[in-house]
């Protein structure tokens, strides 16, 4: 049991999505530091000097910050649009590595490999089909 635990620890995947937690993490921590520090306040200097950490209100004895949810928000926000960016740069980096394939495949000594290729292939398949002695 030990064996199999230990070699679906080490399996890559594993291995990569750990990493990724991690990273995720820390870059969730750059982002709240972000907008906490920078953001938040240029946006309440803005809006007359605001500070959305103090927007709340009591009801009863609860005390409701709105305004850490609205920080939140933000924090979401741009986490999202980061992790798009991020996204769209490697699709885009992919969509090079394809075409380069495409082009790759267009020699003309390669296509007509693959003819004969695919010739063979079909009378391999014919004659299997009907054996000569048949």
């Amino acid at each position: 049991m030990i064996k199999e635990f230990k070699a679906f620890a080490m399996r890559g995947n594993v291995l990569d999505l750990a990493i990724a937690v991690v990273m995720g993490a820390a870059f969730g921590k750059i982002v709240t530091a972000l907008v906490e520090n920078i953001i938040m306040p240029l946006i309440g200097a803005m809006l007359g000097g605001i500070s959305f950490e103090k927007l709340a209100f009591t009801a009863g004895d609860a005390v409701i910050s709105y305004g850490v949810f609205i920080q939140a928000i933000i924090d979401f926000i741009i986490i999202a649009f980061a992790i798009f960016l991020f996204i769209k740069l490697i699709n885009r980096f992919k969509r090079k590595e394809e075409e380069q394939e495409t082009v790759a495949i267009t020699d003309p000594q390669i296509e007509l490999l693959q003819e004969i290729r695919d010739l063979l292939k079909k009378e391999d398949e014919s004659s299997q089909k009907n054996p000569p002695w048949l």
